[in-house]
């Protein structure tokens, strides 16, 4: 069965951070829909000053940030030590868990292009020890199809494996569909999907889809994804599985419920934020 768009969401233009200015696309209005998806910005810009401020020193649990830069750079810096900086096509994948401080600078560049996904964790593994992995472009397969190309960024693509996640199944892609070309994609029936057109438009099914938008997909054995534009569509797609759990998010943080969500500002006012976690990693 081919799936079609249930849900479909374009970004409006705001600034986060110390002053970034960027495109958000899903938030608190759309968790229900999206689910496991939290939230995704969209940064697109090729003038400087609308992103070199970047995001001081700021918190989080209860999720991973996923950042995909296709181009410009992101440097990183977290409580854990790390320090890092990703550019032109690759990705930065953070485990908050149970605690982290980081900060994301954004150096000039000729121009900054891509998107940050908050990806909710389970319940029983918000706790789970915070973590930092780079995905460089060595690591980053690319397919073939007939009109584009498929950047297989995480997860598995065919018979090509990419990074994997350590608590929820993830497979996110860059595919790239030339002008008057198109791509259907295999989806296990009962994966949650979504895309979203970081460049051009597209057509799902016989549906037009503007440029920086998120569609969630009914369920289905595939995706059809056919260009809708006069120059190359550049669409992200993520499959998952819908936690379908309760959400309590406040800012920077998520848990399940208001209990643990007000524990965690109580944890930062009193300087006990930063936690081992529980190791998941034998269970």
């Amino acid at each position: 069965m081919e799936r079609k768009i249930k849900k479909k969401v374009t970004g409006f233009q705001t600034q986060d951070g110390a002053g970034v200015k960027l495109v958000r696309v899903l938030g608190h209005q759309t968790v229900e829909d999206y689910d496991p998806i939290l939230m995704l910005d969209s940064f697109d810009s090729r003038n400087p000053k609308d992103y070199i401020a970047g995001f001081p020193l700021h918190p989080h649990r209860g999720i991973e940030t996923i950042s995909y830069v296709y181009k410009g750079k992101m440097m990183h810096k977290d409580s854990l030590g790390n320090s890092d900086t990703i550019g032109d096509g690759e990705v930065q994948w953070m485990t908050a868990g149970s605690g982290i401080l980081h900060e994301e600078k954004l150096p000039e560049s000729e121009r900054l292009l891509g998107v940050q996904l908050w990806l909710n964790m389970p319940g029983n593994r918000k706790m789970t020890p915070p973590a930092y992995h780079s995905i460089r472009n060595s690591e980053i397969k690319e397919v073939s199809h007939d009109g584009g190309k498929v950047r297989v960024l995480a997860g598995t693509y065919k018979d090509i494996n990419g990074f994997k996640s350590s608590h929820l199944p993830l497979d996110y892609y860059d595919i790239h569909v030339n002008e008057g070309a198109s791509i259907t994609v295999d989806t296990p029936h009962e994966k949650s999907i979504m895309l979203f057109t970081l460049l051009g438009e597209i057509k799902v099914g016989e549906e037009p889809v503007k440029e920086k938008t998120a569609v969630r997909l009914t369920e289905g054995d595939s995706v059809t994804i056919s260009n809708n534009g006069k120059s190359v569509a550049q669409v992200l797609f993520v499959s998952s599985e819908a936690l379908k759990e309760e959400i309590a998010w406040g800012g920077p943080i998520v848990m399940t419920n208001q209990e643990d969500l007000r524990q965690a500002f109580t944890d930062l006012r009193q300087g006990t934020f930063l936690q081992d976690g529980i190791d998941y990693s034998d269970k």
